[in-house]
């Protein structure tokens, strides 16, 4: 965690981190391995909410926990930029982390490959391995999606390649 900024370690060391190595072919591991996941994703949420910084919500999509869908956005010049977010759990989850996806930025930036996944080779993916299985899907958004966030939202807005949603209605009623 060196050369990470205080409150990127701060808020990693507050993510409860899980025990359980199971992926979604594993039975009553797996669903040991989801009531960790959805501890984790709570207490993730509870402290973005009482830091004032709530910026996602997301639910497993199906019962079985391996689909999850949901919304993330980022404030940039004063405005909320809202994107829908998903992925699957892949078959060799813990081992393998998430892909996530932002499918209505796929084809806007150089950072995310072939339907909406971001890119997350070079700096997450050593790390989740490193960390496996104690990293999960809060971590994954934490480390994962909430930089890239930071990184690409003011550059696509900056090149016009994204319009806040008011500008956008704006500009179709003229």
């Amino acid at each position: 965690m060196e050369g990470w900024d205080p409150n990127t370690k701060t808020t990693l060391t507050q993510i409860p981190l899980l025990s359980t190595k199971a992926g979604p072919r594993d039975g009553a591991a797996w669903t040991q391995r989801l009531k960790e996941e959805y501890k984790s994703l709570i207490a993730y949420t509870q402290m973005n909410k009482s830091k004032d910084n709530d910026w996602f919500r997301i639910s497993a999509a199906n019962p079985e926990g391996t689909r999850w869908t949901g919304k993330c956005w980022y404030v940039h010049n004063l405005l909320k930029y809202e994107f829908d977010l998903q992925f699957d759990i892949p078959v060799t989850y813990p081992s393998t982390a998430p892909e996530i996806e932002l499918p209505e930025l796929d084809g806007k930036t150089h950072k995310m490959y072939r339907g909406g996944k971001i890119c997350l080779t070079v700096h997450f993916k050593p790390l989740w391995a490193k960390n496996c299985p104690r990293f999960g899907i809060a971590h994954a958004l934490c480390l994962g999606l909430a930089p890239w966030l930071a990184a690409e939202v003011p550059i696509l807005v900056d090149s016009g390649m994204i319009k806040h949603k008011d500008d956008a209605a704006s500009s179709s009623e003229s």
